[in-house]
């Protein structure tokens, strides 16, 4: 009988048979499912961009071009600045620069101010915010013309009834729309009633994010109403607050329906002339598009010089 073998078997198992890698099907229908979703999205996105070009990118380029040229008999030639100088030689140029100055002034005073305040006000109720909304946008929510006729039959100097107020208080009656002095501001009370609801809801948003510790820790403090906004509320709505006022400036620097309907533009002695209605005059009364082009280009030059000089410094004071 032999003795078993001491050397260990070299031979391993055999390997199981590896499956075949078979090609991935593809579906036509999912491909064709796949291939349809992405052109109708690129289909709606090709769509924004040739409303944007059309209604937006076109007129810029344009006016950019008009404010070079002169259109007489149907030919356009090219006059470099001769528009702008025209501009600049208008005695109403610079009257209407500072009567737009003044609205804006005037109505950050107020359309700033007032709808942070109220915002400030409706967020203290417990009950009843949702009525308070709809009362302060409800504004907004009507045509402007029929806003502005509201307030000229407020204004009307016979059976107005800021007039009637006045005389109840035995004060003097005031012609709020034919004097020169006050016509700026009756046109600006009324643009801040008709615009203040939709920053008064952003405000109102802002307000509602702020954590109630922050108000907590300043009662424990010792603030009293002013301080707690002073130290808490306005440092946290710092942005909201930024960007509402590049917004406003820029929406008070282009003030036209006002002034047109409460005034007829002009107003008594040119008191409530601005950019945006001398750029209306030149187009449409004189038919002189290039000086239209030459002022619109100018006020978005001065804008745009704005915007970007208030966007650094809010980045360096962030900084």
């Amino acid at each position: 009988m032999s003795a078993p073998s001491l050397t260990p078997s070299t031979a391993r198992p055999p390997r199981p048979p590896e499956p075949r890698k078979t090609p991935r099907a593809t579906s036509d229908g999912s491909f064709a499912k796949s291939l349809r979703r992405n052109l109708t999205a690129h289909g709606f996105l090709i769509g924004a961009v040739v409303c944007f070009a059309v209604f937006s990118w076109y007129p810029m380029v344009r006016e950019f071009l008009l404010a070079f040229q002169r259109t007489e008999g149907g030919e356009v030639t090219w006059v470099g600045l001769d528009n702008l100088v025209t501009v600049f030689n208008d005695p109403a140029f610079w009257q209407a620069w500072r009567n737009t100055l003044l609205f804006t002034v005037l109505a950050l005073v107020l359309g700033f101010a007032v709808p942070f305040v109220v915002a400030i006000v409706i967020n203290e109720f417990q009950h009843g915010k949702g009525y308070l909304r709809l009362l302060v946008y409800l504004p907004v929510m009507l045509p402007p013309v029929a806003s502005v006729l509201l307030f000229k039959y407020l204004y009307d100097p016979g059976y107005g009834l800021l007039n009637e107020l006045l005389g109840f208080f035995g004060l003097p009656e005031q012609q709020w729309l034919q004097d020169a002095d006050l016509s700026m501001l009756s046109v600006v009370l009324a643009s801040t009633w008709m615009n203040m609801g939709g920053a008064a809801l952003i405000y109102l948003a802002a307000l509602q994010g702020i954590p109630g510790e922050l108000y907590e820790a300043a009662e424990l403090d010792g603030a009293g109403l002013f301080r707690k906004i002073w130290h808490v509320t306005i440092p946290q709505t710092r942005l909201i607050l930024s960007l509402m006022l590049l917004m406003q400036v820029i929406a008070t620097m282009q003030v036209f329906v006002e002034p047109f309907l409460l005034t007829g533009g002009a107003g008594p002695e040119g008191s409530t002339t601005t950019v945006v209605y001398l750029i209306y005059q030149y187009a449409f009364n004189f038919n002189d598009y290039g000086a239209a082009a030459a002022l619109g280009l100018l006020l978005l030059v001065l804008l745009a010089g704005f915007s970007a000089a208030y966007v650094k410094l809010s980045r360096a004071e962030d900084e």
